[in-house]
């Protein structure tokens, strides 16, 4: 009798420790494996996970790597039916993230890791694996999310900022203003005045694009706009920011613009800022299922509610994707219609293309 083994035990990583164990996985196209590692084929400059339903390749043309970050650096791209592929496992574990995501929406304090898992079916350790890999992020940081997302709610409600906090679901002040720089980038009060006493610093610059503005908060990147109009791209960070100082980038700060803008240029040089990300946790799910997606390579808009395990959200994901302020940093640009046409693009379509034009270019 074939033995199986806790797809949440750490020991399990010990089966495919050998390019045999590997292959026999891929050969198998079995759903466990996904996660541990990828297989790359060198005939087609591909890669896939091990339950791909692509065409088995030959053994001598496949080389693997633990990550696809690692097959990528060795000049691998994803294949097109694995950004598509969703096996009958994939879509389970999804739909498992989907309702601990809802269940820890839906409650007044965030739940234990052990209680997630344990309404999940799983052990803690592979609960916490499975879910990082569907959400992007872990149990804990999304619920910090859904935390910060009900204080920004409630902040722009009428009462005390107190009120606030212990609506948000925070059990004190001190808690709160504990963590209140990372949720808000500010103090509450001055998040409430439309960023008050904030100080943003910006700079406006050209590309090949046409102007580009870039502005940074104490917490990283908070805005990269693209337009044709510098003055217009100034008044919308203005409204991005209304009560923020805005102080006008210096030297060093343009060369942090430069970078911005070599990054545009040429797509292969890669950006690598902290960024401010500030949205609803809808958006932020979506905003880091964009990052995912490797340069070169495209997805549905369908396909991205998939991936975030809300596979009948595709609305809210493109309104998600409209209401990115980071542009090219949020790559929403390599989102398509389910035909593959270009559409729908904030800084204007011809813009899109071009800088998918470019990543595919340098892929």
């Amino acid at each position: 009798m074939k033995a199986t083994l806790d797809p949440g035990s750490i020991t399990d990583r010990s089966i495919y420790l050998t390019d045999d164990q590997r292959w026999a996985a891929v050969r198998n196209r079995d759903p466990a494996a996904d996660g541990h590692f990828v297989y790359a084929v060198r005939t087609t400059g591909v890669y896939c996970r091990p339950s791909s339903s692509a065409r088995l390749p030959n053994r001598e043309n496949v080389e693997f790597f633990t990550t696809a970050k690692a097959a990528e650096a060795a000049g691998y791209r994803a294949s097109r039916r694995a950004l598509g592929d969703r096996t009958a496992a994939a879509m389970q574990r999804a739909s498992i993230v989907a309702q601990a995501c809802r269940r820890i929406e839906a409650a007044e304090t965030p739940p234990s890791l052990d209680e997630l898992a344990a309404r999940a079916g799983m052990s803690p350790f592979h609960f916490h694996r499975v879910f990082k890999a569907e959400a992007g992020l872990t149990p804990k940081a999304y619920a910090n999310a859904v935390r910060a997302a009900r204080v920004r709610e409630e902040l722009g409600e009428p009462g005390t900022v107190t009120d606030a906090i212990y609506e948000a679901g925070f059990n004190s002040n001190g808690r709160f203003y504990e963590e209140s720089a990372s949720i808000l980038g500010m103090r509450p009060r001055d998040y409430r005045g439309g960023g008050r006493n904030a100080q943003i610093r910006f700079a406006v610059g050209e590309c090949s694009l046409g102007a580009i503005l870039v502005a940074q908060s104490q917490r990283g990147i908070c805005a990269i706009l693209l337009g044709d109009d510098p003055d217009q791209l100034a008044r919308d960070l203005q409204d991005q920011f209304p009560k923020a100082q805005l102080v006008g980038g210096d030297g060093q700060f343009e060369r942090l613009v430069a970078q911005v803008v070599g990054f545009i240029e040429a797509p292969a040089i890669g950006l690598n800022l902290p960024l401010d990300v500030r949205g609803t946790v809808f958006q932020e799910r979506v905003w880091r299922a964009l990052r995912e997606i490797p340069p070169g390579a495209t997805v549905s808009y369908a396909q991205l509610a998939e991936r975030i395990g809300a596979p009948k959200a595709v609305r809210a994901v493109a309104q998600a994707c409209g209401a990115n302020h980071l542009a090219v940093a949020i790559p929403c640009h390599r989102v398509v219609r389910h035909d593959g046409n270009i559409s729908g693009y904030r800084w204007g379509v011809e813009r899109k293309r071009e800088l998918l034009r470019r990543e595919t270019r340098d892929r």
